[in-house]
């Protein structure tokens, strides 16, 4: 699947769309019918790509969407945010209640084994805006120089659910601070990661931050901020990312386990809708063969 060539696996077209990281896949409709073959060539396809884009899915609703994902693993509920009524999986993102996920992050790394692949399906999207942008983690990793590599691969960091929502949200309201602790912070989560993991599937090392970071281990705060700022700096590089702009009905698959992703927040009072999928990942391997750890799970006090 060279990069700018258009690719044929049977009925599946996969066409990259970044440098990087991204393609798009047409030639198939999404759902629970797929056959084996189908399956697995979604699966290489994103093992290659570390995002795949869907157009033209309307027919998926929400039980056609846990039906599909149960095709690629097993689905995993978010430990905190309850899923949406009448769904077994399903985790509604609605920008009329709070939902923006306007920071980059890597999906619910404040637990260990955080999931390996999320679906994500466009319900209601804004007339402009809104959009969607992806980084490649290993790709992140692979530009770093050997001696930062090196360093990389001796750090890790606590990543914790609790951190300050209204100081990275200076515009939300207290209302929108106690309803966050009350849902997303409900149990309170702390977890070192090792800064470098090894993808189980692939054997690529990439980059494990994002915004659930508390601090990096074994340094001074002010060191860890200026190590954090350095690793997600290189993460974010508009060479790393592919940008989607959505379209009702379009469905963007991605590893959750070599991605960061952002959704853009420029789209004011219009009303953005859209419902994910994850499925169960495993507990990251650092590159010295030391493991994840979940060290604290706690009900938040503050959203009794």
């Amino acid at each position: 699947m060279s990069i700018g060539v258009k690719q044929e696996t049977d009925t599946l077209e996969v066409r990259p769309i970044g440098g990087r990281v991204g393609a798009e896949v047409k030639g198939i409709t999404l759902g629970g019918d797929l056959d084996q073959a189908a399956v697995q060539s979604i699966r290489a396809a994103l093992l290659k790509h570390k995002v795949l884009f869907f157009r033209n899915q309307q027919h998926l609703d929400d039980e056609g969407q846990e039906v599909f994902a149960d095709l690629l693993g097993e689905p995993f509920a978010h430990p905190t945010v309850k899923t949406k009524e009448g769904s077994r999986y399903i985790l509604e993102i609605d920008s009329h209640h709070g939902g923006r996920a306007n920071a980059w992050h890597t999906d619910i790394t404040f637990i260990d084994a955080y999931p390996s692949i999320s679906v994500l399906r466009s319900v209601v999207v804004p007339s402009s805006g809104g959009d969607t942008v992806w980084s490649n983690t290993a790709a992140a990793y692979d530009s770093l120089p050997k001696e930062l590599k090196e360093l990389a691969e001796k750090l890790w960091a606590v990543h914790t659910n609790l951190y300050d929502y209204a100081a990275r949200r200076p515009e939300a309201s207290e209302d929108s601070v106690k309803e966050y602790q009350r849902t997303f912070a409900s149990t309170v989560y702390e977890t070192e990661h090792p800064i470098v993991r090894v993808h189980p599937e692939t054997g690529e090392k990439s980059l494990l931050l994002g915004s659930f970071v508390k601090r990096l281990l074994g340094v001074s705060a002010a060191e860890s901020s200026r190590l954090y700022e350095l690793f997600q700096g290189h993460i974010t590089s508009l060479e790393n990312t592919v940008r989607w702009h959505w379209a009702a009905g379009d469905v963007a698959i991605w590893d959750n386990r070599s991605t960061q992703h952002i959704a853009v927040n420029d789209y004011g009072e219009q009303h953005r809708i859209v419902r994910r999928v994850t499925l169960a990942g495993e507990v990251p391997y650092s590159v010295d063969g030391r493991q994840s750890k979940t060290y604290l799970k706690t009900p938040n006090i503050q959203a009794q």
